[in-house]
């Protein structure tokens, strides 16, 4: 019993957060355009901070495990393609719906919740392997959107075209670059001035409620007609089978430290990203089906993510599935 209470109080505030979110957006009727501001403050100001401090006092070899970088990789691809699969199927071969499905049935929110959320569960043992985490993942989803959007008629630009924009998006996009700053740090052996050191440390430390805050409001801010009939597989391929496939490979690749598995672990059981709904937002393709995804996810995640929290503190899931 006391585990199950240790695990509620360090999960309920992040759902709290998002159902106060929630709440204010549902019955206190303001301008939605002031959520630009709060998305931007968060992938431009606050959270590159929050994953430069992660991995700035890592060693360079803490970065270089491709065994867990290949295990955490391959399993968020393959959900992405089984959820691509189902929604191809669901929506009759309407690629750019599959394409937001396949996102949704992959993508945590391993950006906004993940690193607060795991830090406190695992500790600052587990930092390096979030940070591994977020990148590679949104390196391969941030990559394989725009290419299928492209082959499905929505982008409207050639494949070369296609080629460099992605490059480029990944390149500059904040949170890489603030993570090629911290290895940069790390490479050698920085140390912040004091005021930028507390500067940043402030701005870390209000990454996640933002965060949190802002998902709340924007699943708020977009009732929900119909529940479309692909979305409780796709809330299962993301919150059951994405965590199971990442514990089966890494198991299987071998070689990877007990804290990293049960943090990839955890990130891969989190709720599906916001950046979801801001994709299907941007290419206007499928937006009630990234809301329904978002809310669903979100709402199912409150059992299933503390279900996963306790089999790893309880030690009743091992590292390693084979031995």
């Amino acid at each position: 019993m006391a585990d199950l209470v240790n695990i509620f109080n360090l999960v309920a505030p992040f759902f709290g957060l998002i159902l106060l979110g929630f709440a204010i957006g549902r019955y206190k009727k303001l301008p939605e355009v002031g959520l630009v501001w709060l998305q931007f403050f968060l992938i431009y100001v606050a959270l590159p901070p929050l994953f430069f401090r992660l991995i700035a006092d890592k060693p360079l070899s803490e970065l270089a495990n491709w065994r867990f970088i290949a295990g955490t990789t391959i399993a968020t691809f393959c959900a992405f393609g089984l959820s691509f699969a189902l929604g191809y199927r669901h929506t009759r071969g309407d690629l750019p719906q599959a394409v937001m499905q396949g996102m949704a049935g992959s993508y945590s929110n391993i950006g906004y919740m993940g690193p607060p959320l795991i830090l406190a569960a695992l500790g600052p043992e587990a930092s390096a392997a979030v940070v591994l985490v977020f990148v590679f993942d949104s390196i391969l989803l941030f990559s394989l959107v725009p290419f299928l959007m492209a082959l499905g008629g929505v982008g409207k630009k050639s494949a070369l075209a296609t080629a460099r924009e992605v490059a480029w998006r990944v390149l500059t996009h904040p949170f890489n670059v603030a993570t090629l700053l911290g290895v940069l740090a790390s490479f050698l052996k920085l140390q912040l001035p004091e005021v930028l050191d507390k500067m940043t440390l402030w701005l870390q430390q209000a990454a996640a409620p933002c965060a949190l805050f802002l998902l709340g409001v924007t699943v708020a801010l977009r009732p929900i007609k119909t529940i479309p009939g692909e979305v409780p597989a796709l809330v299962a391929i993301k919150l059951l089978l994405h965590p199971l496939l990442v514990w089966v490979l890494l198991s299987a690749i071998g070689g990877v430290p007990a804290p990293w598995v049960y943090t990839a672990i955890i990130m891969a059981a989190l709720p599906p990203a916001l950046n979801i709904f801001v994709v299907s937002t941007q290419y206007r393709v499928g937006i009630e089906r990234a809301s329904a995804c978002l809310l669903i996810g979100t709402i199912v995640s409150m059992i299933t993510l503390p279900g996963f929290l306790w089999l790893v503190k309880t030690g009743r899931i091992t590292a390693d599935l084979f031995h």
